[in-house]
């Protein structure tokens, strides 16, 4: 089940979801459009290591927009700074950036109940696109969570994306233990 604007609009009032900045504009009949940030980043080395820090370069987009570029991944971020502490958010590319080849996020779509932050956005592309700061670029949607959660994401002592800033975040596998 997917919460409806009614219900996404009562769990603000609660405080269980909020959205800064928040337009009433944004909010579709299930989903809130979220836009995209200033920054963008890119990996330093052309090959990644899974058990390395690959540490990134941030750029901001011009005012003019900035070309993205198939093979190249790109790191970009919301505009909307983001809490839910009782539903699960999943955040989804809207149709329209769809149909211009762009794909914002590899595989980490689903955040986790008690996430607090800017989403980083894994963005790709189908062919050369000029995209622009304040964008378009997704959707929340809020699923409700069944049952008593233990442990919110923000309390865990290993969140390593707890608190994301206005600045894409670089992968974290490198702190995992394998």
């Amino acid at each position: 089940m997917i919460l409806s604007d009614k219900r996404i609009m009562e769990e603000m009032e609660k405080g269980t979801i909020k959205i800064v900045p928040y337009d009433r504009a944004f909010l579709g009949s299930n989903s809130y459009d979220v836009h995209l940030g200033p920054m963008l980043a890119t990996y330093r080395e052309h090959i990644l290591d899974a058990k390395k820090h690959n540490e990134i370069e941030y750029f901001e987009i011009p005012e003019e927009g900035f070309v993205l570029y198939p093979h190249i991944f790109y790191l970009g971020v919301t505009a909307e700074y983001t809490e839910t502490h009782e539903q699960v958010p999943f955040l989804e590319g809207k149709s329209s950036t769809g149909r211009l080849g762009i794909d914002i996020h590899a595989t980490a779509g689903k955040g986790d109940v008690g996430f607090c932050g800017n989403w980083t956005l894994e963005i790709s592309v189908k062919q050369p696109v000029r995209i622009y700061r304040g964008m378009p670029i997704g959707q929340l949607i809020y699923f409700p969570v069944d049952g008593e959660i233990e442990v919110k994401y923000s309390q865990k002592k290993d969140a390593k994306y707890a608190g994301q800033t206005n600045k894409p975040v670089e992968s974290m596998m490198w702190k995992n233990k394998f």
